[in-house]
């Protein structure tokens, strides 16, 4: 490893450690505080019986592949019922729900996957939501009273993606950022309190990824993974900053990139395969692009300088800086993962949940356990105040890995 790769793992290495003192464990939105799949918890067990993690709790949630936000003792997440959608809000402590609030959605898909996508959205005393079919909605995480909300096919114009509405608006500042898919204003920022557009641009069909922002030359940006590739945004204003083109087959992509200073990596399936980009206020360029990582729907993550993701239904591991290949296993099938504390938190497309080391030496499982059943478990799992939650198409269950 040359001195510049060296000081910029060990910066960032640092960095997330001092993060972690100062940072709670909630997970108040898609993957994660800061969007990065990367969670500052620790202690948390790492020996697990062959049953896996004991169960503290489990519950219907209704029809969907939504992840779970856990935020302040609560846990928000989306289900479908009889073409009725429910945003759910549910006690941490024993899964009992506090509150649900409900309203009519067709949950078919053409594709055979019903139900909604996007994972729920907490900042303070609000939650966002977005359903398949473009119902986007602001609710008090209280009482789950409604707000404001607006339909992105009524309001804005959009259009459904294939698949349906899949990426979980982002609070940046007092706005709310996400795509709309429609002509002239595919994405679009809102006043979180009030709904109100402030900026709305472009013309890219909606993607299946979520939004990320981030400093970019001492301002902040957003990039949003369209239809048509990544588009760099500032957050203040919406004006363009950069475009690069980026084409899947089925208009799928779905992985949310990822951040390294001024480096943005992205992914997709169906063969496209993986780049790293550098990123300026006015411009991007590729570092490299190979296919070594194929993100179908679940995002990598990044530790230490390397990547480790699922490229199609491989576990792999990438060198962020050359894109070459540490190891490959195929123990989890298309599956997703989150990180914490040097570790990956892995769940496989059929409900088994395991935990390896973040190593590029190799593939070490520490521990593993069927704790779903079911087929497609492709919503990422959860660690947040020492509990894993996993979900299925219909079932959430949390597992208590807290070291108490």
């Amino acid at each position: 490893m040359n001195a510049r790769r060296f000081s910029v793992c060990f910066f960032y290495t640092l960095l997330s450690v001092l993060a972690g003192a100062q940072e709670t464990s909630d997970w108040p939105q898609w993957r994660g505080p800061k969007r990065s799949g990367v969670s500052t918890e620790k202690d948390f067990l790492t020996a697990w019986p062959k049953d896996g993690p004991p169960r503290a709790w489990a519950a219907k949630v209704g029809v969907g592949w939504s992840s779970v936000a856990v935020a302040a003792g609560r846990l928000f997440t989306l289900g479908n019922v009889s073409d009725v959608d429910h945003v759910l809000c549910l006690d941490t402590a024993n899964g009992k729900t506090l509150w649900d609030y409900k309203y009519p959605c067709v949950a078919a898909d053409p594709n055979g996957y019903p139900g909604p996508r996007c994972t729920p959205t907490v900042d303070g005393n609000l939650v966002f939501t977005v359903s398949r079919n473009g119902h986007l909605l602001c609710l008090n995480t209280a009482n789950g009273a409604l707000v404001w909300n607006k339909n992105l096919v009524n309001d804005f114009g959009g259009s459904v993606p294939q698949w349906g509405f899949a990426g979980s608006p982002l609070v940046e500042g007092e706005l709310l950022i996400l795509e709309t898919g429609a002509q002239n204003r595919s994405v679009a920022a809102l006043e979180k309190r009030t709904g109100r557009v402030v900026w709305a641009n472009g013309n890219f069909a909606a993607g299946y990824s979520s939004p990320i922002a981030f400093d970019l030359a001492r301002d902040r940006a957003v990039a949003v993974f369209s239809a048509g590739g990544v588009t760099g945004r500032a957050v203040s204003n919406g004006r363009v900053l950069w475009h690069y083109n980026w084409r899947t087959s089925y208009d799928v992509n779905a992985a949310t990139p990822v951040v390294l200073e001024d480096k943005l990596f992205i992914s997709s399936g169906y063969g496209s395969g993986c780049a790293l980009l550098q990123m300026s206020a006015t411009g991007i360029q590729p570092v490299w692009s190979n296919k070594n990582m194929r993100n179908h729907m679940n995002s990598c993550v990044l530790w230490q300088g390397h990547l480790y993701g699922f490229d199609d239904n491989q576990l792999r591991c990438l060198d962020l800086f050359t894109g070459g290949v540490k190891w490959s296993t195929p123990a989890y099938g298309k599956g997703s993962l989150m990180l914490a504390d040097g570790k990956l938190i892995l769940y496989g497309e059929r409900g088994r949940l395991g935990l390896a080391d973040a190593s590029p030496a190799g593939f070490r499982e520490l521990a593993a356990a069927q704790v779903l059943g079911g087929s497609s478990t492709w919503a990422p799992p959860v660690l947040a105040q020492g509990r894993i939650y996993c979900r299925s198409g219909t079932d959430l269950v949390c597992l208590d890995v807290s070291s108490k």
